[in-house]
């Protein structure tokens, strides 16, 4: 006759398997943030995948989600790059406010680990712009003595729709920037964050300013 389980004994079973996968997304999400820190991996994504694999984890349901990565990296820079993150991150909201100024006639609007306060040495400074006109960024950066990298990048519109951005790289003083190029109209919407959830936080230049004097950064001239 088959032994049948207690329902006791199967919540008891339940929660050790919650437990342990608990555990096994916090592993992940702390080997993920040393792979962001550490190698500069900016994709949450590939760096869960990546952390699970060195791990040996194989089950999809241990992957952490990506603000609980957010929060590993926050704290991995809290212990071991204290002396070096704030500096790096406060450089890269210099030189995104050089950059947005410099971009103006093109409203741009700052994204991504320079904004939310993540950003260390490998990190690019990542901007938003928005202009009808194709080309027509890339033409004011060649007017300018700027040559750049020209790619593309999805990015989810809303909950189920995804689209294609022309994206512009390049390196100044020694700072990377990613220039995500959108219509116009995009300004009255940000695109899905990382959860795909929620709009994707963004800060004009006079909110970048802000947040600079508040963090003790000297006045704009």
């Amino acid at each position: 006759m088959p032994r049948r389980t207690l329902p006791a004994a199967r919540g008891h079973y339940a929660e050790r398997i919650h437990g342990s996968r608990q555990q096994q997304r916090r592993r992940i999400a702390i080997e993920a943030a040393r792979l962001i820190s550490e190698h500069g991996l900016r994709d949450y994504h590939r760096a869960k995948l990546r952390a699970a694999e060195r791990l040996g984890v194989h089950d999809g349901q241990s992957l952490p989600r990506n603000d609980e990565i957010e929060s590993a990296l926050r704290e991995h820079q809290r212990l071991f790059q204290s002396d070096t993150q704030p500096d790096a991150l406060h450089a890269r909201r210099m030189a995104a406010r050089e950059a947005m100024r410099f971009l103006q006639r093109f409203e741009p609007r700052l994204v991504g680990a320079v904004l939310d306060g993540t950003a260390d040495r490998h990190t690019a400074v990542s901007l938003h712009l928005f202009c009808d006109v194709p080309g027509a960024v890339q033409q004011f950066l060649a007017e300018h003595g700027i040559p750049c990298e020209i790619r593309e990048r999805q990015l989810r519109v809303d909950r189920t729709h995804e689209r294609s951005f022309e994206v512009l790289l390049f390196t100044a003083d020694g700072i990377a920037f990613d220039l995500t190029v959108l219509p116009v109209d995009a300004l009255r919407q940000a695109p899905a964050d990382r959860s795909g959830l929620r709009p994707m936080r963004r800060a004009s230049l006079s909110a970048l300013e802000a947040l600079l004097h508040d963090a003790g950064a000297p006045a704009p001239s």
